[in-house]
C-alpha cells in the first residue's frame, strides 16, 4: 500500500489495475449478498482511507478501475444465478439478472464517451454474454415450468411414472 501511495502511484496503474479490479470486484459482489445494492466508489474509497499514511496522498481508485471491476463482477453474478436456478431459486435468479441488466444499460452508456480502452471494451462483450445467459437460463426455467403436468405427480417418491406407485 505504502508503495503506491504519494504523487507517482498513476505511473505504476498498469502493474496494479488488475489486482484492483479484482478488490473491486469482490467488494462489491460482497455487498450485493449482503444487501443487494452496489458498492460505489466513493464506498470503496473510503474503506482506503484508515489504510492511508496520513502524510502523503492517499491512494484512491480511479473511475477506470471501478468500471472494470464492475464489469468482472456481473461475471461472477452470473455464475451465482445460475447455481440459484440449479437451487430451485428462480425468483433470486430473476433479481440477479435485473440487475446484471441494469449495470450492462447503465455502462452502454458510459463506455462510448470513454476514452479508447480495449480493456473495458472487452469486458463489455462479456458482459453481455453473461446477460443473455442469465436470461437464457431464466427463460428455460419459465417455459419448463409452464410445460409441467400436474398430472405426473408431485415430489412424492410414489409419482416416479404417471403418478403411479413404484412397481417392483
Amino acid at each position: 500500500m505504502k508503495e503506491l501511495q504519494g504523487t507517482d502511484f498513476w505511473k505504476l496503474r498498469r502493474a496494479y489495475s488488475p489486482g484492483v479490479q479484482e478488490y473491486i470486484e469482490a467488494a462489491t459482489f460482497s455487498k450485493f449478498c449482503v444487501s443487494g445494492t452496489l458498492c460505489t466508489l466513493d464506498e470503496i474509497n473510503a474503506t482506503l482511507l484508515p489504510l492511508s499514511d496520513p502524510s502523503l496522498e492517499p491512494l484512491q481508485i480511479n473511475v477506470l478501475d471501478y468500471l472494470l471491476g464492475l464489469a468482472d463482477l456481473t461475471g461472477e453474478l452470473m455464475r451465482m444465478a445460475i447455481g440459484r436456478i440449479s437451487d430451485g431459486e428462480i425468483e433470486f435468479a430473476q433479481r440477479i439478472c435485473q440487475f446484471v441488466r441494469q449495470i450492462h444499460r447503465e455502462l452502454l452508456l458510459v463506455v462510448p464517451k470513454m476514452d479508447d480502452s480495449y480493456d473495458m471494451k472487452s469486458k463489455m462483450e462479456v458482459m453481455l454474454q453473461s446477460v443473455i445467459k442469465i436470461e437464457n437460463a431464466c427463460f428455460s426455467v419459465h417455459v419448463r415450468g409452464s410445460e409441467y403436468i400436474p398430472l405426473l405427480g408431485d415430489d412424492a417418491p410414489t409419482s416416479y411414472l404417471l403418478g403411479a406407485a413404484d412397481v417392483e
